[in-house]
Formats: structure tokens, C-alpha cells, sequence
């Protein structure tokens, strides 16, 4: 009896235009076949062009891994919120799945057993574009909880890549007198492909959370090769490449430190594990906005945010300019909007280097307004900051967002002004 193949089979096929090799997948186009390649990405067959179908290998359910528990190992509490590298591929589909238990964790990342005992907390699963302030609020105490576990030596968190820098600011701030690493890593790519720096990341990011450094980290790769990993720090860093697998960059600050598979490498002053118990702080109001200026833009989308926000970050030029001249001048509806309360802050969107309103005679006439000018804050992190100034009723918004709480602010750089 010849055996028919079936979605998760490995298979050949013939069409008129050659032959492709891979796995089955389920098609919900009647007129279209779905094949893995080994490569990891999927491609679509036109039934209509394929000659022949041959089965090369029956597909085998694996069984589910047991996980012994690490005795004699330190502990790492995982909280799994989403992301590629809290996923896995189901062969049937193509699609990826979630992974939120420890024994489908270890079919992955098998590596991370050998260094710790693993606990998952799993509060919720999102793509990182669907989180809200809320979200970072429940990962902030779901991380405190464990901080101040003392069988826990550190915790991980795993999430999606394009808006992790915004939690890692959230969590720079909602969460004080840190008292052990607190490490978020990723997967630009998935398990499933050959390229996945989800294994090494995770391990690394493991090694950083066993580590002395008791700071919010983004932990990933440093540069396109297996190698290597940086730790970064959580108030300085963004993602700066869609697709690339070290696309986490420090911005007007360096490396908190090296990891690769032998050990921790520390390159920077950060605080060191303690005794302290962290805090939770997570106020938050989340009426604040971020603008992008742009030449000619006109000054009454200040007037819209003002009436929704009680707070406005504006990507100014690099020196910190907006438009001071003509039928757009931005000056009259800064100074009525200042003046009817709305707390407004600029940031570079230049990202490196910092402001200084100083230098001419427009960013002086918008600093004289009230605008708070944040040097070289990240304007994601201003946002995030901003937001969480606002939410302690009676705190100086000025003082506050110019007080360097978390290493957001970097007054210098390898010993020149940034």
C-alpha cells in the first residue's frame, strides 16, 4: 500500500518548471500547495502546474520532553509574553504556535536547562505592537514578584522585537532599587530556521541574568555571526533594523557588557546585585503623545493632540528647531498650549548626539516658551518617562524628566559631550 502524503511530511515535488523539496503543509486555498523549504520560508505550488508528488519521509510526532527539575542549579524565572522566541512551528500549518510550557521551551532551547532551573510565568501572549500601558504595568509586577523571590537569581523576559525598547523603558522606570538582572531578549528569526538567533540569545541572556549586573537589559546578538551577544541598557537602546539579527543598538551609550557561551564579559559601570527589595512604581498616565516634526508642518496638529494629551514629546530637529517662521511659525501655538497646562518636551530625532536649544536663535525662542528640551534622551523613552511623570500627582514635570532616574540620560560619551 503506497502511502499518501500528508501536511508535516517531508516531500518532493515536480512541477513543470523543476522540482522542490520540503515540508507539507495545510493549504486553505483549494487551488494552491503549501511546502516548507528547508530554508524556513514558505512558498505556494499552483496544483494545476504540479506533476507529481512523491513522499520522502512520514511525518513523526515527537514526544513531549520531560523536564527534570535542575536541582543544585540557581534559579531563572522566564515570564513568556509573546514574540518569535516564545513560538515554535507547527509543521502542519507552517504557522508558529506558542510555547508556554517549560517541556516545550526545553524542545527548543535545550541549552538554557544546563545553565539554570527554569520557571515560566506566562501573564499573557501578543504580538509587541498590541501591547498596551497597561500590559507593561502587569509585566512589571509579574517581574517584581520574582525579583523579590529569594530562590530566584534573575529573570528573563521574551517578547516581540519592534516595541521592546519601549518596555524595557517602562520597566527602566516602573521598577526601582533593582535588586537583581532583569534581562529582556528576542528572535529576529525563528526556531525553525537555520539563521534563528533565538538559542544563542537565550542562553546569553541566561548567563546575564546569573550574572552581578542588576540592571533592565536587552540582551541579543552584537553582530550577524553565532558568537556573541551584548547586554544593553534598557533606557538607552532601539531597534534600528527590521530584519537583521543584531538590530538592538545602544544610542549615545555603550555596551553594559559581552556574553558569549563561556561567560560575561562586563564593559561598563552598572549596579550590582544587592539585598534591596525592588519597588514597584507603575503610575502611569497614558494621555501623552509623540510627534514627529517634519519641514512645513502645520501647527494646528499641536492643538488637536492638546486638547486629547496633558503631555507632547516633539522629535525636533537635531539641535532641537521646529518651524519659527511664516504662516506655520509654531511659536503661537506652543506658547497658548504651554500656557493652558500641556507639559511639551523635545527630543533629537537625529537619536545620536544631543540638543542644545542654544546654538540659534529659533531653538532659543522655543526653549524661552517652557518646552522642556531632554539632551539626549531616546524618544520612545522620553514617551514612556513622560507618561510615567505624569502619572505621580505632584511632581515637578521639568525636574522630574530632567533627573536621570534610570540611565536614560548620558551626559557624557567615551570622554566627549554627545
Amino acid at each position: 500500500m503506497v502511502k499518501r502524503a500528508e501536511p508535516g511530511d517531508l516531500v518532493s515535488i515536480t512541477t513543470r518548471k523543476g522540482k522542490e523539496q520540503g515540508v507539507l503543509l495545510e493549504s486553505h486555498e483549494p487551488g494552491v500547495i503549501l511546502l516548507k523549504l528547508e530554508s524556513g520560508y514558505n512558498i505556494g505550488l499552483k496544483k494545476d502546474d504540479v506533476k507529481k508528488i512523491t513522499l520522502k519521509e512520514k511525518a513523526v510526532e515527537k514526544p513531549t520532553p520531560k523536564v527534570k527539575a535542575g536541582k543544585g542549579k540557581p534559579r531563572i524565572d522566564i515570564i513568556m509574553i509573546g514574540g518569535t522566541i516564545s513560538s515554535g512551528l507547527d509543521v502542519k500549518t507552517g504557522g508558529v504556535k506558542w510555547l508556554t510550557s517549560p517541556s516545550e521551551f526545553f524542545r527548543f532551547y535545550p541549552g538554557i536547562f544546563e545553565l539554570a532551573d527554569i520557571k515560566i510565568h506566562n501573564p499573557f501572549m501578543k504580538a509587541s505592537e498590541n501591547l498596551y500601558p497597561s500590559d507593561w504595568q502587569r509585566v512589571a509586577k509579574v517581574a517584581v514578584k520574582s525579583l523579590n523571590d529569594p530562590n530566584v537569581q534573575g529573570v528573563i523576559i521574551t517578547a516581540g522585537t519592534d516595541f521592546l525598547h519601549y518596555l524595557s523603558a517602562a520597566l527602566s522606570f516602573f521598577i526601582q532599587d533593582l535588586n537583581k538582572p532583569l534581562v529582556l531578549t528576542y528572535a529576529q528569526r525563528s526556531s525553525d530556521r537555520g539563521s534563528s538567533d533565538a538559542a544563542l540569545n537565550l542562553e546569553c541572556a541566561a548567563r546575564a541574568a546569573l550574572s552581578d549586573i542588576a540592571e533592565v537589559m536587552i540582551v541579543g546578538h552584537a553582530n550577524s555571526t553565532d558568537d556573541l551577544c551584548y547586554a544593553l541598557p534598557g533606557a538607552k537602546t532601539r531597534k534600528m533594523h527590521t530584519s537583521r539579527r543584531d538590530a538592538f543598538k545602544s544610542i549615545n551609550a555603550e555596551p553594559i557588557a559581552k556574553i558569549t557561551r563561556e561567560g560575561v564579559e562586563v564593559l561598563n559601570h552598572h549596579h550590582k546585585r544587592n539585598k534591596h527589595k525592588a519597588k514597584l512604581d507603575a503610575a502611569f498616565d497614558d494621555k501623552v503623545a509623540l510627534i514627529k516634526f517634519y519641514p512645513g508642518q502645520d501647527p494646528a496638529v499641536l492643538e488637536w493632540y492638546a486638547k486629547k494629551y496633558k503631555g507632547l514629546i516633539i522629535e525636533a530637529s537635531g539641535l532641537g528647531h521646529v518651524l519659527t517662521e511664516g504662516n506655520r511659525n509654531w511659536i503661537p501655538t506652543l506658547r497658548k498650549i504651554i500656557g493652558r497646562g500641556t507639559i511639551v518636551c523635545a527630543t533629537p530625532q537625529t537619536l545620536y548626539g544631543r540638543l542644545d536649544p542654544l546654538v540659534y536663535s529659533p531653538g532659543r525662542q522655543v526653549k524661552k516658551l517652557g518646552v522642556i528640551y531632554l539632551e539626549d534622551m531616546l524618544p520612545e523613552t522620553a514617551l514612556v518617562k513622560l507618561g510615567w511623570v505624569l502619572g505621580h500627582k505632584g511632581w515637578k514635570a521639568e525636574e522630574k524628566m530632567l533627573e536621570n532616574v534610570s540611565g536614560e540620560l548620558n551626559p557624557k560619551l567615551g570622554g566627549e559631550f554627545v
